[in-house]
């Protein structure tokens, strides 16, 4: 009996019903067809909020790349196309009430980002259970999950600070939560989260039209590969401006340094240091072996969503590149960082000794750990609970072999000291490493 190859899972039925709908709506004429195309998106945004200005207009450079990428690679289905339309409207509308802020509050733009802790890591390295252990201390600042979702307060905020009103961000990350797991249950297990929990600032990233969220979204290799050739400085400027405009919503104190990551910074971290140049930097590693799997099925989970012709090969093999990219360009920009800010950590202390490990951050960091130790177990303990099933996934699935990982990243793990004893196969229940 031949073995049958190990597929990777089907996207559930809930897309091919809406598919399906938005189809037949769309030749009954009661739903109108996706617009990708730029300048009627930016007229849109205009119309919608009775604004016009976005801002540094640098930002139109990487959504002409990523339209034409969209539009020629991505092969989107109905849902797909609806929901990017949607999505860059959220975008550009977020935009012009940004300048708005800015312009209604100047002091917003004068507050200082001093010190700012960066996680810097593979996907699914474990950069996010630091991050909200991390986040779990009062002494620093951090994003919640519906402020990267929508990063800018509507006009009427202000209405918010007096008591009058409520924040409808929460409400909405709520409903866009609920939508993406009936499109994809898995969504809860690879990353557990919720309105309120710290989240990462990927979608402050996203508002310039720039970052790795859209190579994990869709199939764009032409916008991936226009990225790595540009500099990025004026994505992270404006991503830094939108943490003052948080922390200035978040009525925060500019004194508490923020606590950032996202993988993004991996392939950007001489945009990182120009921008926030006294980041201290946290480095996680993990075997590749484990890392690059699970990228690809993360990926994977999102593009079945959005597209009827996903190819899991494709995807291992458009993930294991561009993984080893990030891992290039991160140890080569390493050296623009002095030794006493950087820290390294790895995924397997963390698993064995949690509390040493980040007691070793701590020491790095120069803050006494003890405060702390309280919410840490709080997080670990409502993780716990959020996590329903165990994120399930294998090199096989996406058409890569153990020992081709293993040698393509032997240098990586030699020079950082990275445990790869660790097999993976299909049947073994594996711990998320978000």
């Amino acid at each position: 009996m031949i073995d049958q190859p190990i597929q990777p899972p089907r996207r559930t039925h809930f897309i091919d019903v809406a598919d399906g709908v938005i189809r037949a709506g769309r030749k009954l004429g009661a739903i109108d067809p996706a617009l990708l195309d730029k300048n009627a998106l930016l007229d849109g945004a205009m119309q919608a909020t009775g604004l016009d200005d976005f801002g540094d207009d640098w930002f139109e450079r990487p959504f002409d790349a990523l339209l034409d990428s969209v539009k020629g690679e991505a092969r989107l289905n109905a849902a797909g196309d609806l929901s990017a339309m949607k999505q860059f409207h959220h975008i550009l509308r977020d935009r012009l009430y940004a300048q708005m802020w800015f312009k209604r509050h100047p002091e917003i733009l004068a507050r200082p980002l001093r010190n700012p802790v960066v996680i810097v890591g593979p996907m699914r390295s474990g950069t996010t259970r630091l991050h909200r252990l991390l986040a779990g201390d009062k002494r620093f600042a951090h994003l919640r999950s519906f402020e990267t979702i929508s990063p800018v307060p509507r006009p009427e905020f202000e209405q918010v600070l007096a008591g009058e009103k409520k924040d409808f961000r929460p409400k909405l990350a709520s409903r866009i939560m609920k939508v993406a797991r009936l499109a994809n249950p898995r969504t809860l297990s690879i990353h557990p989260t919720g309105p309120y929990e710290p989240e990462e600032e990927l979608g402050l990233l996203v508002a310039s039209m720039w970052s790795m969220k859209h190579d994990a979204q869709w199939h764009v290799p032409s916008y991936a590969q226009w990225c790595e050739n540009e500099d990025p400085v004026p994505a992270y400027r404006h991503m830094a401006n939108l943490l003052r405009l948080i922390g200035w919503s978040q009525q925060e104190s500019s004194l508490r340094p923020w606590i950032l990551k996202t993988p993004q910074h991996m392939l950007d971290l001489p945009a990182l240091l120009e921008v926030f140049p006294d980041a201290r930097l946290i480095f996680t590693h993990r075997d590749p072996k484990q890392f690059v799997a699970s990228a690809a099925s993360l990926a994977w989970n999102q593009q079945i969503i959005y597209s009827d012709h996903c190819d899991a090969a494709r995807t291992g093999r458009e993930w294991l590149g561009k993984t080893a990219t990030m891992i290039e360009r991160m140890r080569s920009s390493r050296d623009l960082i002095p030794a006493n800010r950087m820290i390294d950590i790895q995924y397997e202390d963390m698993e064995s000794d949690w509390r040493g490990t980040m007691e070793r951050v701590y020491r790095f960091l120069g803050f006494d750990m003890a405060p702390a130790i309280t919410a840490m177990q709080r997080y670990l303990d409502r993780s716990a609970r959020l996590k329903r099933r165990p994120h399930r996934y294998s090199l096989e699935q996406f058409g890569l072999r153990e020992q081709e990982v293993s040698e393509r990243f032997a240098d990586y793990t030699e020079t950082y000291g990275i445990s790869t004893g660790t097999p993976i196969s299909d049947a073994k229940r594996l711990r998320s490493g978000a």
